[in-house]
């Protein structure tokens, strides 16, 4: 592109290398291109959804270097050298993940759209936190929007895995 007057500057592509899902990507990306777009546009991986664009829906939710982050608020460039994790780590083609599963079992969603946000929040809780009541829950779901649930099932399912770690008060 060849830059006009009143355009503004022009910025330069800088080269990160991310680790996503366990392989690492080397790209030449925008300064101002968001790790969502990033994930979906550039390495394929639709999974990861864009609602808000604020990061008050956690749709867009990841685990950045193990701990969850919302994809729309991050620019890719910041990533460099950083070990992502999206919904598509979750399970395998042939199979659910144990969230994942949860979720089916407990029929915790409808439309889907929030669905890989409240799953990538979920493993990043049971990871780091024990949740070992209704309300530690809730609290844990609190930055994710669903429209559609009315989120009881998807405390059932939480509960469930919760469970599975230990006894629930």
């Amino acid at each position: 592109m060849v830059p006009r007057h009143g355009d503004g500057p022009v910025s330069a592509r800088a080269e990160i290398t991310v680790t996503v899902n366990g392989i690492a990507y080397t790209r030449a990306v925008d300064p101002r291109l968001l790790l969502s777009d990033f994930l979906r546009q550039e390495i394929g991986l639709t999974g990861t959804h864009v609602g808000c664009e604020h990061g008050v829906c956690g749709a867009c939710t990841i685990l950045l270097d193990g701990r969850s982050a919302r994809s729309c608020l991050l620019l890719a460039v910041q990533l460099d050298g950083a070990a992502i994790e999206t919904v598509e780590s979750l399970g395998a083609m042939d199979r659910l993940g144990r969230v994942q599963e949860a979720f089916r079992a407990h029929h915790a969603l409808q439309c889907g759209f929030c669905t890989p946000g409240f799953l990538m929040t979920i493993t990043d809780m049971l990871r780091h936190h024990p949740l070992e009541s209704d309300a530690e829950i809730r609290e844990a779901l609190s930055g994710n929007v669903c429209r559609c649930t009315g989120y009881e099932h998807i405390v059932n399912a939480v509960r469930e895995l919760a469970r599975e770690r230990g006894p629930l008060k």
